[in-house]
């Protein structure tokens, strides 16, 4: 039976749609694009650059200046940066799953 209804080629259409658009609605795609949307967001809001300039060059004190920073600065910055270190962390979660599950050990099955 070589015959193809239309039944199963739809099926198999819609099958083959979703198996290929699978990689682009995860979350580590979402994470991604998050990540992108956020970071856009912070360089139109503040000249990055500048802020790492001006600070101290002690690994200390450079992290006390950008908590200095970042508790005074406006609020829509704050929730980008925020939004893209969530983002970062789901983001790089989701790529290190599959090399985890490569590296994890076969279960026994005694």
């Amino acid at each position: 039976m070589t015959d193809v209804s239309d039944i199963e080629r739809v099926v198999m259409r819609r099958v083959q749609t979703i198996r290929f658009l699978r990689p682009f609605v995860s979350g580590g795609a979402l994470a991604a694009l998050v990540l992108a949307l956020a970071l856009w967001g912070i360089g139109r809001e503040v000249w990055v650059a500048k802020v790492f300039s001006n600070g101290p060059h002690g690994f200390f004190a450079h992290a006390r200046y950008l908590a200095y920073a970042f508790r005074h600065t406006r609020l829509v910055v704050q929730a980008l940066v925020l939004a893209s270190a969530a983002a970062a962390f789901i983001l790089t979660r989701a790529l290190l799953r599959p090399i985890a599950f490569a590296f994890a050990p076969a279960p026994s099955l005694a």
